[in-house]
């Protein structure tokens, strides 16, 4: 079954608004665990205005399940998740001064500074993946770096999939099954929601895991954490 990794990145927005220690980071994360997310994800940025660099330190000692830290490979990034050692490290081309992640690498380009990233990645025993969009070429390039895996930016599904939920999926299957021949692991993440989930995994039922944080945090709101959980899970199973 794909596995459901929780960012908990609007959690700490949350936290960060007020100061102090509400709600508690690693208390929402553990709950997470116990209501049956297989993993956790959080995107530190240089500025800190929500995951804080101590969060992903309390968080390693405090996890079981996958941890997953995503973000641009900065010098400051690559020491944290050295130091840290989590089970995968997401490599996203944001700029510090992005408000979401919105576009994936090309590979091409940065095909060698990736490799590098990759191989001191690999050296430390984690577990690589690059955020990718649904180019072809740029998939291709993604498997010559050594990754494990890529992540699909979902973004532009999310944003199709109202119009014509159909046509909004075939490049994202045409990745996956490309990326799948190549030998790498499938991840995929960014605005995927309960609406657009379930669809997403019935077409490309061998995606390995899903991030999900904006809506999964947002839905809480209103069925509460646990039930949100089990929601999204349950969009897994029936689909896979």
């Amino acid at each position: 079954m794909t596995q459901l990794s929780v960012n908990i990145n609007k959690v700490a927005t949350i936290r960060n608004a007020r100061g102090g220690n509400v709600p508690d980071i690693v208390q929402v994360a553990t709950d997470c665990e116990k209501f049956g997310a297989q993993g956790i994800t959080v995107h530190p940025r240089s500025d800190e205005r929500h995951i804080r660099y101590s969060d992903v330190h309390q968080l390693h000692r405090q996890l079981t399940v996958e941890f997953n830290i995503e973000g641009n490979p900065s010098p400051q990034f690559m020491q944290l998740v050295l130091e840290i050692k989590p089970h995968q490290v997401t490599l996203v081309p944001d700029a510090a001064s992005a408000l979401t992640s919105d576009a994936g690498w090309d590979t091409i380009v940065h095909g060698n500074f990736l490799t590098d990233i990759v191989t001191e990645l690999k050296q430390a025993g984690i577990r690589s993946s690059v955020f990718v969009g649904t180019e072809l070429p740029f998939i291709e390039a993604a498997a010559k770096t050594g990754a494990d895996r890529i992540e699909l930016y979902t973004g532009p599904y999310a944003h199709d999939y109202p119009k014509n939920k159909e046509a909004a999926v075939l490049p994202f299957y045409e990745a996956a099954k490309l990326a799948r021949s190549l030998g790498l692991g499938i991840n995929a993440g960014h605005d995927l929601s309960l609406e657009n989930l379930g669809f997403l995994i019935k077409k490309i039922p061998f995606i390995d895991e899903v991030s999900i944080g904006h809506a999964l945090i947002s839905d809480a709101l209103y069925f509460g954490l646990e039930k949100t959980i089990q929601m999204y899970l349950c969009e897994l199973r029936i689909k896979n």
